[in-house]
């Protein structure tokens, strides 16, 4: 999501973990990322969605209208594969589902259907509402539209399920924006903020708060350029995170903060 298109207001709700009363809220984890490896990345890439290959590479999706791709790249920085959208699309999150992937768009009304192994183009599918993050829990996938509810949607058409409410401590959170699912659980980067959280998927509640402000952000100076793209790493406790316009990409390690 892009700063200049849209501002978001991030609810007080959830700094009340420390900010606003002063003290933890109950039940809610206190976490930090915990930088294990700096790599190069992409600066220009305006990242709005970041997918874990099986070949450990990177599948990158970016926005922008007009500038809007998706690609593949390895740990070194090689690119391997891309593919541009239609020039009028403004591209936002992707998530892998078995031998597919699935790209959103922002106000477009589209997602795009892509072979995982060619990135080639096997199907659109019409969206209501805004795209803005998508992930995969195997028999369904959940979507998101830069509110405080998630769509559960079907993992092979995107024919909408249902749509629940992410609370912390009973208030919505708005601004959820990319996502991960990972288990019985989605982390989704709150918008313009350097927070994720961590969703039970089955309830919506908010089961942890995951500071990653201790990320250097060495993105040319642009109120877009935020933290944004979050790639599990399976097998292990870890994540790649990078943001939009990010010259680096971390591998991190969720801790406990403090």
């Amino acid at each position: 999501m892009g700063l200049n298109v849209r501002l978001l207001s991030v609810p007080c709700v959830l700094l009340l973990l420390s900010a606003c009363s002063g003290q933890p809220v109950a039940d809610v984890e206190q976490l930090r990322a915990e930088v294990q490896q700096r790599y190069d990345f992409n600066e220009g890439s305006f990242t709005q969605g970041l997918e874990l290959a099986d070949d450990s590479s990177l599948y990158v999706a970016t926005g922008q209208v007009g500038q809007s791709r998706l690609y593949r790249v390895n740990l070194e920085g090689e690119e391997l594969q891309s593919v541009d959208l239609d020039p009028e699309f403004f591209g936002e999150g992707i998530t892998r589902v078995g031998d597919h992937l699935w790209q959103l768009t922002w106000k477009d009304g589209v997602a795009l259907k892509r072979d995982a192994a060619t990135l080639e183009e096997l199907d659109r599918v019409d969206i209501e509402g805004e795209g803005w993050g998508i992930c995969s829990r195997g028999d369904e996938v959940i979507y998101s539209d830069g509110t405080s509810k998630l769509r559960r949607m079907d993992p092979d058409s995107l024919a909408e399920r249902e749509r629940f409410e992410v609370t912390l401590e009973g208030s919505p959170v708005a601004g959820l924006n990319e996502l991960e699912c990972v288990g019985s659980d989605v982390y989704a980067n709150i918008f313009l903020t350097t927070d994720i959280v961590r969703i039970d998927a089955a309830t919506g509640e908010v089961t942890a708060v995951i500071d990653a402000s201790g990320l250097e952000n060495n993105a040319v100076a642009d109120p877009n350029n935020v933290l944004n793209g979050i790639a599990h790493i399976p097998g292990s406790k870890e994540f790649y995170l990078s943001g939009k316009r990010w010259p680096d990409l971390y591998r991190v390690r969720l801790v406990p903060a403090g």
